[in-house]
């Protein structure tokens, strides 16, 4: 298989991202650990570019495949930690619809990444929008286990400086390793995930 390619898509680059938070807005830390917040994204050739389909199979056909990257991929930028929330989004080119990006992004190309996340089975929250290349968007984050838990509903903020092009998508997924730094408000608690 060549490395640009997963199914029929015609992948131009990856991008990583991280963040570790030690503190929050105001330098207060608490006793958790650093929060890591993880970004996976890829810049896709968009099949329907400039063009509309009713069907949008070819994108969706292959998405559990490039579902399977993105999870070896976040396993590997995790490096054995336990990712605790996730979220997804995609950012559609110009010459795209957004439902473009939407099809990148349905329940089969989440499952084989929920597959390798241990407590994973909550709804993943997701966005998107159309953009030009140095395109930005704000990934939303909910625990991988309760949706409701309030300190686990948090962002993270995503640049991609030459992408996307016009005939692109970029499709993101995002984890955390914990909830926000001095969470505060309430609402339900988690037990600790169990490892795979």
């Amino acid at each position: 298989m060549r490395r640009d390619n997963i199914a029929d898509y015609r992948i131009r680059r990856w991008y990583t991202q991280e963040q570790e938070v030690l503190a929050n807005e105001t330098y207060q830390s608490d006793d958790g650990s650093p929060l890591r917040k993880i970004l996976i994204a890829a810049a896709i050739r968009n099949p329907y570019a400039g063009r509309f389909s009713e069907d949008l199979s070819e994108i969706i056909e292959g998405s559990d495949k490039l579902g399977e990257e993105f999870a070896r991929r976040i396993l590997a930028a995790l490096g054995g930690a336990q990712a605790e929330s996730y979220g997804k989004a995609c950012v559609v080119g110009s010459a795209g619809e957004y439902e473009h990006g939407n099809a990148f992004i349905t329940a089969r190309f989440a499952t084989p990444i929920r597959a390798v996340l241990p407590g994973a089975k909550e709804w993943i929250p997701s966005t998107g929008k159309r953009s030009g290349p140095g395109g930005l968007i704000d990934v939303p984050l909910a625990h991988v286990g309760e949706l409701y838990a309030r300190a686990y509903y948090d962002t993270v903020s995503a640049y991609f400086d030459d992408a996307p092009n016009a005939d692109e998508v970029i499709v993101v997924f995002a984890v955390a390793t914990r909830g926000r730094i001095h969470a505060r408000l309430g609402g339900p608690e988690v037990a600790p995930l169990a490892a795979v």
